[in-house]
């Protein structure tokens, strides 16, 4: 299974850069192994990342905005569901991965099934 962000590498906005960054160094810092998708310098990307966000995480108007988080082909979220999960300790559930034994995690999942 592999994690894909969708970003924008050439982004004006500032909020969606730096939002970019906090996922990618999450991952990397937790050695969670991705592929970063971009969809600024690739037209499929930008458009297969579109036609996959379900219908009830689009925004209102416009498009959904990077980064946008898929487990292979399954939507995961983007980066308010990233940062939910982060803050409770949930990311590996969240990305629909297991979380390695001595986790913060894992040791939560444990302390549930007692």
């Amino acid at each position: 299974m592999v994690i894909r962000v969708y970003i924008a590498s050439s982004s004006g906005s500032t909020a969606i850069k730096k939002k970019q960054q906090d996922v990618l160094g999450f991952l990397e810092a937790n050695k969670i192994g991705f592929e970063e998708k971009d969809i600024a310098a690739n037209e499929e990307n930008r458009k297969w990342m579109r036609e996959n966000v379900p219908e009830d995480s689009r925004p209102a108007t416009g498009y959904p905005l990077p980064p946008q988080i898929f487990n292979e082909s399954q939507y995961r979220g983007d980066y308010d569901a990233f940062f939910e999960a982060r803050e409770n300790n949930a990311v590996y559930a969240f990305l629909g991965l297991t979380a390695p034994p001595g986790s913060k995690e894992a040791e939560a999942q444990a302390k549930q099934q007692e």
